[in-house]
């Protein structure tokens, strides 16, 4: 017997939720062909200033759950998640923006394997979502894509089903607004199916509680950090790869204007040599720190960083393990460099002549010095995550979790007396 629950948030709703909730309960008959045994419809009132927890009491078999103040869009949905009993968890907004009527089609992709199914808004469905928030969210639904290598059509839909079992994975979660993108972004990473759904969205009764500047930063950060916690190098690795690309071009650019015979440069020229030079530099170590960050994170979930930089390997060792040696090469390159220039120019050479060249032998020493720091980081814990994994064999806590528990918490009430 299968169950599905279905969570309404609301928060000064009195316009429109005894409209979604008929909706929702007259779509009862419909789950039944799909393979749905029962309903439950439960409605979070969020500290509602208006009539809308007497309107909802008067449903019978509607659960009502009044929360005293306001605690958020999420805090609303997480406290109808737990109160829940169905294998299936939905919820959609109690504004009529969303049809209950496509209940039936997410729940069929539910029951055939998906983890999580997303009631898409971007999908080609008729949709009359405003010029503003549709441009918003194919921005955000394009970043996610970026940051998780799988393509999103709509990171923040309000319509969703998950399978209860899934929902461990995806916590934790924030309170406010920003519970969708943050939920997407981490069913992506956590490697679970993800199912998108076209469906029609309509416009809200009453007013808007979402502030398109406010709520759209908060998307923004939430989406970056809550992939910096599962995969920080394709964060950190795009922006310093983009600074190493900037640093490349004013580098030829610098080459191909002396090999011409421009021996001086005017302002624009400095500015770039300058720029160059930082965002060589700054786009080498951002890049190792995202790399070294994805060990840490290794280390801290217990399980290899899926994804990667480019969302599948291009070596077949991690890129990682050649940054010692190519540490070495840059160092090397480097000090070769200046040792020519040296030379010539205690040959008689001027330094105007060489000037580039200096240039070029201090970001290859600069460059290589943090390669090589960053690899040696990265042995250190690559060796902590060795040590950890043969102590579990050894100990037999791979097969006995529990114990490994136990044992731990033992050990950490020890140390902290």
């Amino acid at each position: 017997m299968t169950q599905l629950s279905v969570v309404i948030p609301a928060y000064n709703e009195a316009d429109g939720i005894a409209a979604v909730v008929e909706r929702v309960l007259a779509v009862g008959p419909q789950l039944h062909s799909v393979g749905v045994d029962d309903l439950e419809v439960i409605v979070v009132d969020d500290g509602s200033c208006d009539e809308t927890a007497r309107i909802v009491a008067g449903y019978p078999n509607v659960r009502l759950i009044c929360h005293e103040t306001n605690h958020g869009y999420g805090a609303a949905l997480k406290t109808g998640f737990r109160h829940a009993s169905g294998e299936l968890l939905a919820f959609l907004d109690a504004d009529g923006t969303y049809p209950p009527e496509s209940l039936p089609l997410l729940c069929r992709e539910a029951l055939q394997g998906a983890d999580l199914v997303i009631g898409s808004r971007m999908s080609g469905a008729d949709s009359h979502m405003p010029l503003v928030r549709r441009l918003g969210n194919g921005f955000f639904a394009g970043l996610l894509t970026l940051l998780s290598s799988t393509r999103v059509a709509d990171s923040a839909s309000g319509m969703r089903i998950i399978r209860s079992q899934a929902l461990p994975q995806l916590y934790p979660l924030p309170d406010g607004l920003n519970f969708t993108p943050v939920m997407s972004t981490r069913a992506l990473h956590e490697n679970l199916k993800v199912v998108e759904v076209a469906i029609p969205y309509q416009e809200r009764v009453g007013r808007s509680k979402l502030s398109v500047i406010k709520d759209g930063q908060r998307f923004l950060s939430s989406i970056v950090w809550t992939t910096m916690c599962y995969n920080p190098v394709r964060v950190l690795g795009l922006i310093g790869l983009g600074g190493i690309a900037v640093a490349g071009v004013v580098a030829l650019g610098l080459l191909v204007a002396r090999l011409s015979g421009v021996t001086t440069l005017g302002t624009w020229g400095a500015l770039a040599v300058f720029a160059g030079l930082v965002l060589g530099v700054a786009g080498v170590s951002i890049f190792s720190l995202g790399a070294t960050f994805n060990y840490l994170v290794s280390l801290f979930h217990k399980r290899p960083v899926r994804q990667g930089l480019f969302g599948s390997p291009m070596f077949r060792r991690s890129l990682d393990h050649h940054f010692g040696w190519l540490g070495l090469v840059a160092m090397l390159a480097g000090l070769l460099l200046a040792i020519v220039c040296a030379v010539l120019g205690s040959n008689g050479w001027p330094v105007s002549r060489l000037w580039l060249y200096l240039v070029g032998s201090a970001l290859l020493a600069l460059v290589g010095v943090q390669l090589v720091i960053s690899w040696i980081i990265m042995r250190v814990l690559e060796e902590l995550s060795r040590r950890e994994a043969h102590v579990d064999a050894d100990m037999g806590w791979e097969t006995l979790p529990e114990i490994k528990s136990s044992a731990v918490s033992h050990a950490a009430k020890r140390w902290a007396t």
